[in-house]
Formats: C-alpha cells, sequence, structure tokens
C-alpha cells in the first residue's frame, strides 16, 4: 500500500449519504451558472452523486480510490464509467481514456487526505484550459469550533474510531489557499446547511490559473 493512503473508506451500500440532501441542490446551481457539460467526480465514494449528475443530461465520469466503492458504483450505474483511482495516482492514467473536463466536484473528501493537496494538481490536470473546479467540506471557524468546545461534540466531529475519518479540518481561508496555492483562482464561497458560521459544509469554487 503506497505510504499515506487509507484504501477502504467503509462504502457498503448504495445509499445517498445524509450530506447530499443539503449539497447536491447547490452544486447542481453552481453547474448550471458555469454552464459546464463534462464533469468528473473526484471521490466520487459508491457513485450516488454521479448517478445524478448523469439524470440531470451532465457527462460524468467517477474516480473513487474505495475498491468496493467502486464496485457499487458500477453495479448500481452501469452505464456511467467508474475508476479506481486516487489523488496520489497520475492523472495521465485517467486522460489515457477519458477526455478534458470542464468541472471537478469533490465533496466531503479533502478533509481524509493525508496529503490534500494532490487533489487541485490532480484536478488541473484533468481539466480543460479555463475548467473549474468545486470543493465541499465540513465548515470551520471561531464561533463554531466554540460551540463544538461548549457542548463537548469534538469526540464526535473528529470521527477518531472511523479508519479514514476525518483528518484535516477546514475553514475559508486555508480551504480557499489550498486551491490558490495549487494552480487555482478562487471565485466563490457558500456556506451550506444549518445556520450561518454554524454551517455544516462549506463550498469553494476555483478557476484553473
Amino acid at each position: 500500500m503506497p505510504e499515506n493512503v487509507v484504501e477502504d473508506y467503509g462504502w457498503a451500500t448504495a445509499q445517498r449519504p445524509t450530506s447530499c440532501a443539503y449539497l447536491v441542490p447547490h452544486i447542481f446551481a453552481i453547474l448550471k451558472r458555469l454552464d459546464v457539460k463534462r464533469v468528473l467526480d473526484l471521490g466520487a465514494g459508491n457513485g450516488s452523486l454521479c448517478s445524478e449528475l448523469q439524470k440531470s443530461g451532465y457527462q460524468v465520469v467517477g474516480v473513487e480510490y474505495d475498491k468496493k466503492g467502486v464496485e457499487i458504483a458500477r453495479t448500481s450505474y452501469p452505464e456511467i464509467s467508474f475508476y479506481t483511482f486516487g489523488v496520489q495516482d497520475n492523472p495521465a492514467d485517467l486522460l489515457s481514456r477519458e477526455q478534458e473536463f470542464d468541472l471537478v466536484v469533490s465533496t466531503e473528501v479533502c478533509e481524509h487526505l493525508f496529503s490534500p493537496h494532490l487533489l487541485p494538481i490532480y484536478a488541473g490536470r484533468v481539466l480543460r484550459k479555463g475548467g473549474y473546479i468545486v470543493v465541499t467540506t465540513p465548515y470551520h471557524g471561531y464561533i463554531k469550533n466554540l460551540a463544538l468546545s461548549i457542548f463537548n461534540h469534538w469526540d464526535t466531529h473528529h470521527t477518531a474510531l472511523w479508519h479514514g475519518g476525518h483528518i484535516k479540518f477546514w475553514s475559508r481561508v486555508t480551504l480557499s489557499r489550498l486551491l490558490s496555492e495549487n494552480g487555482f483562482r478562487v471565485i466563490g464561497f457558500s456556506g451550506i446547511g444549518r445556520f450561518p458560521y454554524l454551517w455544516k459544509s462549506m463550498l469553494v469554487i476555483g478557476q484553473k490559473a
């Protein structure tokens, strides 16, 4: 196994992750506004987001390092192409099979990565000139972190006993820097779910520089 790589994130069923309920409407609104066609889901999990994108008319491809996740995705959505690649792999392996993409979407992935800078690097190499990246991850900021401390929810939030759980905790500043330091110009931010500054997740949009 490559150093600092988790191979099993716990995918067991084709059931849609609970985060899809509040993330998907925002993602679809962005894709419509940016007027894109070819989309790569980077960290596609069990393929549920890819399925929703495909049903809405997008040309979608899924990439997921967890072999069980890919197996579930291919069985559940045989009309969509899924590849067992991770951000640590060579993007040329994907481009030998697929054309460049208009947009890369990565939902609730970068908080699990030992080397998260590899995510925007991978995305940049498979995107067309001027293409976009949309990244979501659990939101962190002073008020939310304080609330987690006051109500003693850090043990649950850290998912410390989940092999492959959350190991990076992002703020708007750090997530924006992740993109801007790795080939993207940040062009949008949204907090998603719950109340302002107690958001469940956040979304950052970048354009390939």
